[in-house]
């Protein structure tokens, strides 16, 4: 299956994003929300968003912050600045008429996974959630709010992560669950580990954006 993939600019400040549409109709439209020292061009995420445009889903790569904003440390590490981002970029494809009904998701890797989780306990239209090597912790008590069913994936090797994530699990309501790739580390650099969180992520959007439970 090939894909269409064109420049698009986010409010507020015109950020540059990556829109990629599969041929066919889309089964939904998924937002991804790198961590800090990544942008819309991280390989890692460039590698799963090819992996679910295949299986039919439009994916959406761009940057949480602008170039001068992401000089400051401390804006990297901002959640509520970050997840009012997601939102806008949420609220600019709910306002695209070609994007507009597609069903939401959100994929966040480290400190954007808190973001996402923020973003998600603020706004219903956001259907489904998955971390990578994510920092969900950091969302605090927005977790509870949180009812888009949520998916953690974490590296076996990636202790400290790990416990993170079995914290902010337990804090959560909504369907949840935590995804163990076992051998990987944060970066999920090892042979296969990347790979198993393409499918894993494919499988949960697949099934909460447009119902569809792949087998196997």
């Amino acid at each position: 299956m090939a894909n269409q993939t064109k420049r698009v600019l986010l409010p507020p400040h015109n950020r540059e994003g990556l829109l990629s549409l599969p041929v066919g109709e889309a089964k939904g439209l998924v937002l991804f929300a790198h961590g800090s020292g990544s942008s819309r061009l991280s390989p890692r995420n460039a590698m799963v968003s090819a992996v679910l445009w295949h299986a039919g889903l439009a994916t959406l790569l761009f940057d949480l912050l602008t170039e001068a904003e992401a000089e400051d440390r401390a804006n990297v590490f901002d959640i509520p600045l970050l997840a009012q981002r997601l939102g806008d970029a949420a609220q600019w494809a709910r306002d695209t008429p070609s994007l507009g009904q597609l069903p939401l998701g959100v994929f966040g890797a480290s400190t954007g996974a808190a973001a996402a989780l923020l973003a998600a306990s603020r706004r219903s239209d956001i259907r489904a959630v998955v971390s990578r090597g994510g920092r969900p912790d950091l969302a605090g008590a927005a977790l509870a709010k949180v009812a888009a069913p949520t998916l953690l994936i974490v590296g076996g090797d990636d202790v400290v992560v790990l416990d993170f994530n079995r914290e902010a699990l337990n804090l959560m309501h909504c369907e949840r669950r935590l995804e163990i790739v076992p051998g990987a580390t944060h970066l999920f650099e090892e042979d296969g580990a990347l790979e198993s969180v393409a499918y894993l992520a494919r499988h949960w959007f697949l099934r909460h954006l447009s119902g569809i439970a792949e087998v196997g």
